[in-house]
C-alpha cells in the first residue's frame, strides 16, 4: 500500500471495536455525497448503466451510383497510385467538400490503392458508393505497419468518417480509488488521469458497478469515503460510523494500526485474494464467538455477508483468467452489438453494451476489428483479450496493443473450456442487449410517428429540443436544454446555459428564453472552418432540431417564433406546452404557430410523451439551478442569509457539520443550535427550501 503520509497524528485515549457504534449521540451530520465536480447534475444520476443508441441507419439505403462519378472516383484514385509508398501507411479518401470518406491502413498503401483503382475489379455496393464520392486521397507514411494500426484506430475516432465502423457513445471508464496521500487512505469512485497517489483497481463496466461495490466494501471494511476536508473537521463520528460503514479514524475510534489493518484486507481482496481474506475473516469470527465476545463475532459476520455479497453480483468469475477483456459481437436487423466484460484479478467487474455504426454489408468480423483497435485508443488493454470472432491480423492487432501497453497482450479466440464459455456468456448477453435496444427504438420510433399525425408534422423528429429555465426572484437564473430522438432521451446533448445578460428584470422568463434561444442557434449558425457556410450535421445524430418544444403557451410560443425569426431560421417546428388549469397533467393545451390550439385525451400516447419531454426539461433545470444556487451559498457563505453573519455560521456547521445537513434541517432543529432564535431558524429553512420559478 502505498503511502506518502509521514506519521500520522497521536491518537486519542479511546478506541472501539471496527463499525461498533459505542455510546455516539444518535443525531448526527453524515459525510457529504461523493459526486464529481465536472459531472452534470442531470448526468450524476443518469450515467449508471446506460446503453448507447442504436445508429441512425436513413444514410444507408442503397444510392445510385453515377457513371460519371465512378470514373472521376477512379481516376482520383489512380492519380494518388503514382505518388504512394510501398511501405507501411495510412491513407485518406476525401470527397469535394475535403470531408474525409474513410481511413485506412496497409502494409503496402500502393498496392492496396491500386486495387481501389481498378475499374473492373469486383466491389460490394459500400464500396463502390466511396469510391465515387472520392475526389481526393491523403497518404501519411508510418514506419511499421503497427505504427498504421494505432494511426488508424485514432483518426477514425477523431474524424468519424462516414464508410468506416465507428465507435459511438464512449467515454472513460470508472475506477475505485483507495488514496495513498493521507494517514486514512479514502475509498472512492474516480474518472479520468490517475495522478493522485494510491491504489486503481478497475476498469468498472458503469458507475453503478463502482458504487454498489464501493458501498458492499465499506460494510465490509469499513474504510472512510469522506473528502480530506470533511475528516479533519470532525469532533464527533458521522453517521456512516454509526450505521456501521466506516471505521471511524477522524475521531480516534479505531486507532491507527487497526485501520491500516482494514485498508490492507481491502486492497487484498481488490487484488484477487479475496478467498485469503474471507478465511481470515471467519477465523476472526471464530474467535470472537470461542471468547463469548459475540458483538465482535457478528460485526466479522455482517463483514462475511458484504464480501458475499459483491462476488454474487458479480455473477460469473472465472477460475482460470485473472485479467481479461470479453468481446462478443451479435448482429441482427443491420444492426451490431458488442458486449464487452471486464475482469480483474479473477473477478468479473462488469459489461456494457456498444452499438457501432456500420453499414451493413460490414461482416461480424470486420466490425469487431475496428472495434477493438478503436476501443484500445484511449484506454490501456489488459494482458488478454478473448474474442468471439476471428479477426484479421489478430497477430498485428496484439503486437500494436502490446506496444501501447508496454508488455505482451495475447489476442485470441478461444476454442474449448472455461475461456469458451466465458464467450458464450458475453454472446447471449449481445444477443439480448441488441434484443432489448430494437424493442425499445421501435416503440419510440411509433411514438415519434403518431406525432406526424396529432401534430401535422412532415416527418418524424429525429431531434427534439426541449426548452425550460428555472431562477429565484431571478437569482442564479439558469436555462436548460434537453434532446429526445428515436433511441429516447440522448443525455450526452444535453446543455444548460448561465444567464448572463446584464440589466435583466427579475423574473423576465421571455428575456431569459430569449438569451437561452440565441446562444444555441447562433452556434447552430456559425460556419466551422473550412465550410461552405450551411450548417453541417453529425452524420450518426443531427445536430439541427425538427422540433423545438417550449415550456408555455401562445405567448412564448410565439416570442421563440420571433426569436428564431430574427436569426434566420425557418426551418424548425414549435411546439408550446401549456399547463392545464391548477397545473394538472393530462390537461395540457398545445399550440403550434398559426394553428389553433391542440387538446389531447388524458391518456394520449402522444399527450403522455410529450409529458415525459417537458418534465424531463424541467428536472434538468431544477437540478442545474440547484447546483449553481449551492455553488454560490459555497462561495457566498451563509452571510447571504439576512441576519446570518459568521458567529452563527460557525455556530450552525459546528452543530450540524456540512450545508448539506444544514440545509436537510427542520425549523426545530435549526433552532436548537446556540445563537439561532426562531425568527433566523425560519429565515434559514426558507432560503434553502424555497422552490425555484
Amino acid at each position: 500500500m502505498k503511502d506518502d503520509s509521514s506519521d500520522p497524528p497521536a491518537p486519542r485515549p479511546r478506541k472501539g471495536k471496527p463499525g461498533s457504534a459505542g455510546d455516539v449521540p444518535q443525531q448526527d451530520a453524515g459525510p457529504p455525497q461523493d459526486v464529481a465536480g465536472d459531472i452534470d447534475p442531470a448526468t450524476a444520476g443518469a450515467e449508471d448503466d446506460e446503453e448507447a443508441r442504436l445508429p441512425d441507419m436513413a444514410e444507408e439505403a442503397a444510392e445510385a451510383i453515377a457513371e460519371g462519378g465512378l470514373t472521376a472516383g477512379h481516376a482520383a484514385i489512380e492519380n494518388a497510385v503514382r505518388l504512394a509508398p510501398t511501405s507501411p501507411g495510412v491513407y485518406r479518401m476525401l470527397n469535394s467538400a475535403n470531408d474525409v470518406l474513410y481511413v485506412g491502413k496497409a502494409k503496402n498503401v500502393k498496392k492496396r490503392l491500386t486495387s481501389y483503382a481498378r475499374v473492373n475489379a469486383p466491389q460490394p455496393a459500400r464500396i463502390l458508393r466511396m469510391i465515387a464520392a472520392t475526389t481526393n486521397v491523403e497518404i501519411v507514411s508510418t514506419t511499421t505497419e503497427t505504427e498504421a494500426l494505432l494511426l488508424e484506430a485514432n483518426l477514425i475516432k477523431q474524424l468519424r468518417p462516414r464508410f468506416n465502423v465507428q465507435l459511438r457513445d464512449d467515454k472513460s471508464f470508472p475506477y475505485i480509488l483507495i488514496t495513498g496521500d493521507h494517514w486514512a487512505p479514502q475509498i472512492l469512485k474516480h474518472r479520468g488521469a490517475q495522478t493522485r497517489p494510491g491504489r486503481y483497481f478497475g476498469p468498472f463496466a458503469s458507475a453503478g458497478a463502482v458504487n454498489r461495490t464501493i458501498t458492499a466494501l465499506q460494510r465490509a471494511f469499513l474504510i472512510r469515503s469522506c473528502t480530506d476536508s470533511f475528516f479533519e473537521s470532525r469532533s464527533r463520528p458521522c453517521l456512516l460510523y454509526q450505521i456501521r460503514r466506516c471505521a471511524g479514524p477522524c475521531t480516534r475510534e479505531i486507532d491507527f494500526p487497526g485501520y491500516t489493518e482494514l485498508v490492507r484486507e481491502a486492497t487484498e481482496f481488490l487484488s484477487g485474494r479475496s478467498h485469503a481474506v474471507k478465511q481470515l475473516l471467519a477465523a476472526e469470527m471464530e474467535k470472537a464467538s470461542g471468547e463469548l465476545e459475540f458483538e465482535t463475532a457478528a460485526t466479522f459476520r455482517d463483514r462475511l455477508a458484504a464480501l458475499s455479497a459483491i462476488q454474487s453480483q458479480q455473477g460469473i468469475n472465472p477460475r482460470s483468467v485473472e485479467e481479461a477483456d470479453v468481446f462478443a459481437i451479435h448482429q441482427e436487423g443491420g444492426y451490431s452489438c458488442v458486449e464487452v466484460f471486464f475482469f480483474r484479478t479473477g473477478q468479473n467487474w462488469g459489461n456494457r453494451a456498444y452499438f457501432p455504426r456500420a453499414e451493413k454489408t460490414f461482416t461480424p468480423e470486420e466490425v469487431l476489428n475496428s472495434f477493438v483497435t478503436q476501443f484500445y485508443d484511449d484506454k490501456p488493454p489488459p494482458k488478454l483479450i478473448l474474442l468471439s470472432h476471428e479477426v484479421e491480423d489478430t497477430a498485428l492487432l496484439a503486437d500494436a496493443l502490446s506496444v501501447k501497453a508496454g508488455f505482451k497482450v495475447e489476442v485470441s479466440v478461444p476454442k474449448r473450456g472455461e475461456k469458451k464459455e466465458m464467450i458464450a456468456h458475453a454472446l447471449t448477453n449481445a444477443r439480448e442487449a441488441l434484443g432489448r435496444k430494437l424493442a425499445d427504438t421501435a416503440t419510440q420510433g411509433r411514438l415519434l410517428g403518431a406525432m406526424v399525425t396529432t401534430l401535422g408534422l412532415p416527418h418524424a423528429p429525429k431531434r427534439i429540443e426541449v426548452y425550460d429555465n428555472s431562477h429565484i426572484q431571478g437569482s442564479n437564473a439558469v436555462g436548460a436544454m434537453i434532446v429526445a430522438g428515436p433511441d429516447g432521451f440522448m443525455k450526452n446533448q444535453y446543455r444548460k446555459f448561465n444567464i448572463k445578460s446584464e440589466g435583466l428584470t427579475p423574473g423576465d422568463d421571455y428575456a431569459m428564453m430569449r438569451e437561452v434561444l440565441q446562444r444555441r442557434f447562433k452556434r447552430l449558425l456559425k460556419p466551422a472552418d473550412g465550410d461552405d457556410g450551411k450548417p453541417r450535421d453529425d452524420d450518426s445524430f443531427p445536430q439541427w432540431p425538427d422540433l423545438v418544444i417550449i415550456d408555455g403557451g401562445r405567448g412564448q410560443l410565439n416570442a421563440a417564433r420571433e426569436i428564431l425569426a430574427g436569426l434566420g431560421v425557418d426551418r424548425v417546428t414549435l411546439l408550446g406546452v401549456a399547463k392545464g388549469p391548477d397545473r394538472d397533467a393530462g390537461r395540457e393545451t398545445l399550440f403550434m404557430p398559426e394553428r389553433e390550439a391542440i387538446k389531447l385525451e388524458p391518456r394520449d400516447p402522444v399527450l403522455y410523451f410529450i409529458q415525459r419531454l417537458r418534465d424531463e426539461a424541467h428536472r434538468f433545470v431544477i437540478g442545474s439551478h440547484r447546483k449553481l444556487r449551492k455553488k454560490d451559498i459555497r462561495e457566498a457563505g451563509l452571510q447571504e442569509i439576512p441576519g446570518i453573519g459568521p458567529s452563527r455560521k460557525r455556530a450552525l456547521l459546528l452543530h450540524f457539520g456540512t450545508l448539506k445537513e444544514i440545509e436537510r434541517a427542520s425549523i426545530a432543529d435549526l433552532g436548537k443550535v446556540p445563537g439561532v432564535s426562531a425568527e433566523s431558524a425560519r429565515r434559514i429553512f426558507e432560503y434553502f427550501h424555497t422552490q425555484p420559478g
